[in-house]
């Protein structure tokens, strides 16, 4: 398989300072745009959650604001026609899952580098897609 230019990335995206230059990254390494598949997975509500409770938001209302708002943070023309993307539940797992249905030939993440304690607590999300993912896996650091 040649190295360039890439059918399908996917790039996973948390809307830090970290995600335009994973975009950014993803575009010299595909001949449009549009094979870029922007993926932004959220947390599960839990039914303790003040607007489940009220009835003020469920997933589905969640999925249309997170897919307005990644629409909205990539609308320059440069990256017209990319594949905005939610999912709702554990990052790594939706992610890896997603960029196999995809059929993707490279996942481009950006890494915050945590170390330490921050580490050992949150986790490291672009370690586990670099484990369990069955294509190759871009990982830049901040």
């Amino acid at each position: 398989m040649p190295w360039l230019p890439k059918k399908t990335v996917v790039v996973p995206v948390d809307f830090s300072d970290n995600s335009l230059p994973a975009m950014e990254a993803a575009l010299e390494l595909v001949a449009s745009p549009g094979e870029i598949h922007a993926i932004y997975v959220m947390a599960e509500l839990s039914e303790r959650d003040p607007g489940v409770i009220w009835g003020t938001i469920d997933d589905a209302k969640r999925t249309q604001n997170a897919k307005e708002s990644l629409e909205k943070a990539f609308s320059d023309a440069k990256f017209q026609g990319f594949t905005p993307v939610v999912r709702i539940g554990d990052p790594g797992n939706e992610i890896v899952e997603y960029a196999q249905d995809a059929g993707a030939d490279l996942i481009v993440i950006p890494s915050r580098g945590r170390t330490g304690l921050d580490y050992l607590l949150l986790g490291s999300v672009a370690e586990r897609v670099t484990r369990l993912a069955k294509c190759p896996v871009l990982v830049l650091r901040g």
